[in-house]
């Protein structure tokens, strides 16, 4: 026999965690008031990960929701949602109010950082050995750039192309002269230790060309990092969304 209280009935369990997915949204992108429920979700696609891999199922449910609400009185509800559908919707809820930290979730806090003033045979050798895709260049407790295999190879490409002996090229070229500020934005990003999944998935859907993010402190260049995520860690960033449990 089922003892839950009216309070606790599925459908008032949805009927929170669809509010809770509404106010969060509009509070967080500053939806107006006056669109719908649906209108929302499509708007944030391009904003939220969450919201983009749950479009469809968060549209449906806004049908639930209505039929729920629009049909039922304080003696009858029209609607009991599914066990499954409610924890579902509670799952998503919990993602997109508090979603979980890239720190807590996959990313390294033992994070291996070269000096600006290695040379890049030094950095390419490093690279071999420890396996790290790309690491973060800081001179002076500053983050200069990130360097990785790729860029390495793209400057030795072009002094093989205009006739230089590499081997002396990469002895004498430090890190720091091949890796540009510029670059912050563009191919890498910076932020605050404090980085959500869902954060971290929006910067690389966002931008195609972002090939990693460095964690600080405070997600300053002047702090030193913390940790670093990259392309190659967008598979586990979405595999903690989906298997994320409230």
């Amino acid at each position: 026999m089922d003892i839950r209280t009216p309070k606790e009935s599925n459908a008032i369990r949805f009927i929170n965690a669809y509010n809770q997915i509404d106010q969060t949204l509009r509070a967080v992108y500053n939806f107006k008031r006056n669109i719908t429920f649906s209108d929302m979700i499509r708007r944030a696609v391009s904003l939220n990960s969450v919201v983009r891999k749950y479009e469809d199922k968060l549209i449906d449910y806004a049908r639930l929701r209505n039929a729920i609400i629009h049909n039922s009185n304080e003696e009858r509800i029209i609607a009991e949602p599914h066990d499954d559908v409610v924890l579902e919707m509670e799952r998503i809820a919990d993602l997109v109010a508090r979603p979980p930290q890239v720190l807590d979730s996959i990313a390294t806090k033992n994070v291996l950082v070269l000096d600006g003033g290695i040379s890049l045979k030094k950095a390419l050798e490093t690279i071999y050995k420890t396996g790290f895709k790309s690491i973060p260049v800081c001179d002076n407790e500053t983050i200069a750039g990130v360097i990785n295999a790729g860029r390495i190879v793209n400057v030795l490409g072009m002094q093989v192309g205009n006739g230089v002996n590499i081997d002396d090229f990469a002895s004498k070229t430090a890190v720091r002269d091949v890796i540009s500020e510029q670059d912050i934005g563009r191919v890498f990003a910076i932020r605050p230790k404090n980085l959500t999944v869902q954060e971290a998935l929006d910067l690389f859907y966002n931008n195609r060309r972002l090939q990693a993010v460095v964690l600080t402190k405070n997600g300053s260049n002047l702090e030193r990092p913390i940790s670093i995520i990259t392309t190659a860690d967008i598979i586990d960033l979405n595999k903690v969304v989906e298997d994320y449990d409230v």
